[in-house]
C-alpha cells in the first residue's frame, strides 16, 4: 500500500526522467559513434533511466485514464512529431529503412502501440488467439523504433501486473535482457551491456507513492519538452559534424 507524501510523485519522477533523456541524447550527439571513455558510458548509464518510466507511466496513464481514444490519439500525434524532432536530432532520413532496420523513429511510436496492446489485452470482444496475432503484429510495427517492440512488451509487462510491482519488474527486466542481447550482438557489445541500467530505475520506480504532484501542467510540458529538446540536439549535430548521421540509423 502505498503511503501518501513519501517516495515519488509521478511529476517528480518525470523531471528525473527528463533529466536523464537530455544528458543522454546531449552525449549522443556531441560525442557519437559508442566512445568507450568510462565517463561517456557513465552518462549513458543515467540516461537508462528514462525509458522505464514512460513505460510505467503508459501504463498507469491507461489505468487512469477516462478516454483511452483520446489519450491514443495524443500518443499517436505526439509520435508523429517526434519522429521528425528524432531523426533530425541524429541524422536519419524521415523516410524510414534507407539507412537500417533500427532506430528509425522514436520510443513515442511503440510507447503509443504499448497502450493498444493493453486495450487488447483487456478487451472482451477478443479470442486468446487473436490478442496474440495482434500483439506479434504491433511488435512487428514498432520493431524499427527506438527501444524497438521491447518498449511494447515493457509496457504490457507491467499493465498486466499492475498491483504486483515484483512481477512488473522482472517482466520488464526480462525484455530488457532480450533488448540487450540483440545490441551486444549486432551493435556493439559494450553499449548492449550498458542496456543493464535501466534496472537502476526500480528504486525510484519502488518509491512512487501514487500522487501525480501539485503542478498539472507536466503532460503538457513532456509534449513539448521532448521534441523541442530533440531540435536542439539536431542543431548541435549540425553544427559539430554537418548533415551526417551519429548513431546506429543515421
Amino acid at each position: 500500500m502505498k503511503q501518501q507524501g513519501k517516495g515519488f510523485n509521478s511529476n517528480q519522477l518525470k523531471v528525473i526522467a527528463i533529466g536523464a533523456m537530455t544528458l543522454d541524447h546531449l552525449i549522443s550527439v556531441i560525442f557519437p559513434n559508442y566512445p568507450k571513455d568510462w565517463w561517456i558510458l557513465i552518462c549513458h548509464v543515467i540516461g537508462r533511466l528514462t525509458a522505464p518510466i514512460m513505460w510505467f507511466f503508459i501504463a498507469e496513464g491507461y489505468h487512469y485514464t477516462r478516454n483511452v481514444k483520446k489519450y491514443g490519439g495524443r500518443l499517436f500525434l505526439f509520435a508523429l512529431i517526434s519522429h521528425f524532432a528524432y531523426n533530425f536530432a541524429f541524422g536519419i532520413p524521415f523516410i524510414p529503412f534507407q539507412t537500417s532496420v533500427f532506430n528509425q523513429t522514436s520510443v513515442i511510436w511503440s510507447l503509443a502501440w504499448g497502450l493498444v496492446c493493453l486495450v487488447i489485452g483487456d478487451s472482451e470482444k477478443l479470442k486468446e488467439w487473436m490478442k496474440t496475432f495482434l500483439i506479434i503484429l504491433i511488435c512487428l510495427l514498432t520493431f524499427c523504433s527506438d527501444w524497438s517492440c521491447i518498449a511494447v512488451m515493457a509496457i504490457v509487462s507491467i499493465g498486466s501486473n499492475r498491483g504486483n510491482f515484483k512481477k512488473q519488474m522482472s517482466g520488464m527486466m526480462f525484455y530488457v535482457t532480450l533488448y540487450a542481447i540483440i545490441y551486444f550482438l549486432f551493435i556493439d557489445k559494450v553499449y548492449g551491456l550498458l542496456q543493464f541500467g535501466t534496472a537502476l530505475t526500480i528504486p525510484l520506480l519502488a518509491r512512487y507513492n501514487g500522487e501525480r504532484g501539485n503542478w498539472k501542467g507536466m503532460k503538457w510540458f513532456f509534449y513539448l519538452y521532448y521534441p523541442l529538446h530533440l531540435v536542439l540536439c539536431g542543431v548541435i549535430r549540425l553544427a559539430l559534424y554537418g548533415n551526417v548521421g551519429v548513431m546506429i540509423g543515421g
